[in-house]
């Protein structure tokens, strides 16, 4: 049975929901603000929050960036249930660190599938080391933190998935739409674009530890432990 927090200041979508997924098998609470949803994420840790970005005291996008910088609730599933669908705001959504996005209106049973699908994923694949250091590289998986040269480099929550995914599946190459999948989430409505703005970004603050990430032309990325530096 799995534990579901729902953050939703709208009372018959609460209710909908809160109904369905019991009956889907979920343990349910539901919350109506960001406040109180912070402080029973922190208390209960749930193993997934369905949470609304427009919230009566602080944005969805806020409680979401306090859970992930957040040690005791950085490992909870995040999925955005929200009517802001442009794609600028998936693209935001699922930087700061959500799982899944979803746009009002939606299916219930779409919803409770995606959540399913969400709550099983594993947070990193096994046999992975805690540590991982490549030359001037040093990333501890669990801490969510990254050094270079021993100064640490401020990622954001989609830049260290982004690159913890390469690094625990180095030396072979990962399509744009397979790092779509597994980084973004599952159906992530964005374009392959976003995969190489985002591997700019992450090289610009890798700095000496970007050559480690590859480019395979007209395929994806590679994290290499013997980099070639023509392909970067």
């Amino acid at each position: 049975m799995a534990r579901t927090l729902v953050v939703e200041d709208e009372i018959d979508l609460q209710e909908i929901l809160e109904y369905n997924l019991t009956q889907a098998g979920h343990q349910v609470h539901v919350v109506a603000n960001g406040t109180e949803a912070l402080r029973v994420a922190r208390e209960e840790r749930p193993d997934v929050i369905l949470l609304d970005l427009m919230l009566p005291d602080i944005t969805g996008t806020e409680v979401c960036r306090e859970l992930k910088k957040d040690p005791r609730t950085q490992g909870i599933h995040v999925v955005m249930v929200t009517a802001k669908g442009e794609e600028i705001d998936r693209v935001v959504g699922f930087e700061i660190g959500a799982d899944d996005y979803i746009v009002k209106p939606f299916s219930v049973r779409e919803l409770i599938l995606r959540v399913q699908a969400v709550l099983r994923r594993r947070p990193a694949e096994p046999g992975l080391a805690r540590i991982m250091r490549f030359g001037p590289l040093k990333v501890d998986r669990e801490a969510h933190r990254t050094w270079i040269e021993d100064a640490e480099v401020d990622l954001t929550a989609l830049e260290f998935r982004l690159l913890t995914t390469l690094e625990a599946r180095r030396n072979r190459v990962q399509t744009r739409e397979r790092l779509l999948s597994d980084v973004w989430g599952i159906d992530a409505d964005v374009t392959t674009r976003t995969v190489d703005t985002h591997v700019k970004r992450l090289r610009e603050k890798l700095g000496a530890a970007a050559k480690y990430i590859e480019t395979v032309r007209g395929v994806g990325y590679r994290f290499s432990e013997a980099p070639d530096e023509k392909t970067v």
